[in-house]
């Protein structure tokens, strides 16, 4: 059997940190997102991305890889999101198997009331504390970390 490879000390702090970021800003966020609009974070993305439509409109199999979610749990999301009359489904007239996620005009403006407390938020939280040098770095580590590994 071979030898686990094991963090260096270098690496262990920077991924002791890198998980303390990943779970204090998604909880931030949310609590921002909670006290100033009754949002989760996932339903805030959700919006935000059929808000960035012309048509508002996305069919929920591209809107849950857009999310970032499983279509189970973009599901429960829409839900909640159609409960309060932000959302709606329809089905696509093209293909009646395919379900399409749309924005209504009352989550559009939700999402125009919403954004600009949720901006400074993420400003305060990450690109106020960052140099425009920095920020490039960090689109580039992010797209080195979501890039999918070699398989082996």
């Amino acid at each position: 059997m071979d030898e686990p490879r094991w963090l260096t000390d270098e690496q262990q702090q920077a991924w002791r940190k890198f998980i303390e970021v990943l779970v204090k800003m998604p909880a931030a966020l949310e609590t921002q997102l909670q006290r100033d609009a009754g949002l989760t974070h996932m339903g805030y993305h959700v919006m935000a991305a059929l808000s960035e439509r012309d048509d508002r409109r996305l069919p929920m199999s591209r809107l849950a890889k857009q999310a970032s979610a499983s279509l189970s749990r973009l599901s429960h999301v829409v839900a909640r999101l159609e409960a309060q009359g932000w959302v709606r489904r329809e089905r696509d007239p093209d293909d009646g198997r395919v379900q399409i996620a749309v924005l209504t005009d009352d989550g559009y403006a939700k999402m125009v009331d919403t954004a600009p407390g949720h901006v400074e938020s993420v400003r305060h939280l990450v690109f106020d504390r960052l140099t425009p040098t920095q920020v490039r770095q960090l689109a580039k580590l992010c797209d080195a970390l979501l890039d999918p590994p070699d398989p082996r």
